[in-house]
């Protein structure tokens, strides 16, 4: 069991949030203890404060391509699990990525998002990357917009050719931090080697976004834990989403997350990392919950994906998607209702490149070649 310490006092931590002090695992741990109304509100408060010190009142909104659903692993909470035979598999060409990602460059998203299952197409041979590697030329070559490649576990060899060919971002959750809880939700997959490939994405030049699943047996204690290997990771964006049932895995009798507890965590993600990005995700309940996560620090929309592409979403397949809530014109209503804006798109480009000197002059100290 967790223990807190009796010292600690709300007053005590949002002070050294304030003052831009990493809080202890232990005041991490004390904050998601809180469950009274009005201290859940000094909390989000606080991280609205610190999220408007660091970004003003901008957003910045992700494109999302779920170009392939084909998988070669067996995580114990996902709908595209590789013995799930009741999943709706489907592999886009690049032609179908490239007429989406123009759309979606149009509507005016920051970021386009391309992720996939490990699908073994990729992974069967060491040329299997190819028409990735010249996707992500063609994006970065007709559209100018930062790429996210979200492909799982790859090789160095291949994160490098990834950073090589234009992305800007590796995304690749370990879910939790906890190794017996990891092994549980990723079966025979190894949590050395995921989480060694996003030091070894960072030291090859590449941003990194880690994320973290809620309401799969976790602990305070492993969410504060997640939160300090974040740090250690020197992630650029840090996300949590809540555990949602998926037919056919194995955990689909699992009861749904309560959802108050993922808004808790992205409060606390914006007090322990003020200045990165902190994703609220359209994937679990769509516009309807947008507003409470921006509200509680978010400053990122993700899982924007235009209606009758034949996409899907990850945690929730097909949420929001065909009714076209989930696009640039569904959210800005909510958007400016609460006195934010969408950024531009120079303004995004500048975040990243000053996280890109960050992480460059980081890594030149530590003797390591980019």
């Amino acid at each position: 069991m967790d223990r807190i310490d009796p010292a600690i006092s709300l007053e005590q931590i949002l002070d050294k949030a304030e003052n831009n002090r990493f809080l202890s695992k232990n005041e991490i741990i004390y904050l998601l203890g809180i469950e009274k109304e009005d201290e859940l509100q000094r909390i989000y408060e606080k991280a609205r404060e610190l999220r408007n010190r660091h970004f003003g009142n901008k957003i910045f909104l992700y494109g999302f391509v779920y170009f392939s659903t084909w998988c070669r692993n067996d995580c114990a909470f996902c709908y595209y699990r590789k013995s799930n035979e009741g999943s709706k598999r489907y592999r886009k060409s690049n032609r179908e990525i490239m007429d989406t990602v123009m759309g979606l460059t149009e509507s005016g998203v920051h970021l386009i998002d391309l992720t996939m299952g490990e699908d073994p197409k990729y992974y069967m041979n060491s040329s299997g990357f190819k028409p990735l590697f010249e996707l992500i030329a063609d994006i970065k070559s007709q559209t100018k917009l930062p790429v996210m490649i979200s492909p799982g576990l790859v090789s160095e060899e291949n994160l490098t050719k990834f950073q090589a060919f234009g992305a800007d971002w590796y995304a690749c959750y370990q879910e939790t931090h906890n190794e017996k809880l990891f092994n549980i939700l990723r079966l025979e997959q190894s949590y050395e080697e995921r989480f060694q490939s996003k030091l070894k994405a960072n030291a090859a030049g590449l941003l990194i976004e880690e994320g973290i699943l809620t309401g799969v047996g976790e602990t305070p204690g492993d969410i504060a834990h997640s939160m300090e290997c974040m740090r250690y990771l020197g992630a650029n964006q840090v996300r949590v989403m809540s555990f949602v049932p998926q037919s056919g895995s194995i955990m689909e009798s699992r009861p749904q997350a309560p959802r108050g507890q993922e808004i808790k965590i992205i409060a606390i993600l914006r007090l322990v990392f003020p200045d990165k990005l902190i994703p609220a995700s359209l994937d679990i309940d769509g516009v309807e919950g947008l507003q409470e996560r921006l509200d509680a620090g978010a400053n990122v929309i993700t899982s924007i994906i235009p209606p009758e592409a034949g996409l899907a979403g990850v945690a929730q397949c097909s949420k929001d998607i065909n009714e076209g809530y989930r696009t640039v014109q569904g959210i800005t209503p909510v958007i400016e209702a609460m006195g934010l804006r969408k950024a531009t798109t120079a303004e995004y480009r500048a975040w990243v490149d000053s996280e890109k000197s960050k992480t460059a002059m980081k890594w030149q100290k530590s003797g390591a070649v980019i």
